[in-house]
């Protein structure tokens, strides 16, 4: 059951990123100007969709998994602060809070690990048996 969960639990948080990721590439244009209208660079929108894309593919599947979470929790909290802190609206209070929720769940995810269906466990068993045969 545990496996089952953490695998499901890694689904659930990186289908998030990877919508999210896919959206922006093709929104593009409208999606740099969003970053310029809250003050930030449009030039950093490829970092962006990397850390959506790549960090959402690496929870996916298990891989680098702790740093993947940790970063992706990093980048949950900055989102939070600066698209959705407009505490007068409701909707925006809603989306901050969903922030913490999924920043809470990379930050159990980078605590106990992927569980055993994850490119990192595969690595570990693999590394554990030539170290055996050596």
């Amino acid at each position: 059951m545990q496996n089952l969960a953490s695998l499901l639990g890694r689904v659930g948080l990186a289908q998030v990123f990877l919508l999210s990721g896919a959206h922006k590439i093709t929104g593009y244009a409208a999606t740099a100007a969003m970053l310029a209208s809250h003050g930030l660079p449009p030039g950093l929108l490829p970092l962006v969709i990397f850390a959506e894309v790549g960090g959402g593919l690496a929870v996916l599947f298990g891989f680098l998994t702790r740093w993947a979470a940790v970063g992706l929790c990093v980048f949950t909290l900055l989102a939070a602060f600066f698209f959705h802190a407009n505490f007068v609206d409701p909707s925006q209070v809603i989306n901050f809070e969903k922030n913490l929720a999924i920043a809470g769940g990379f930050l159990v995810l980078a605590a106990f690990g992927p569980g055993a269906v994850s490119l990192d466990a595969w690595w570990r068993r693999r590394r554990g048996r030539k170290k055996l045969s050596l």
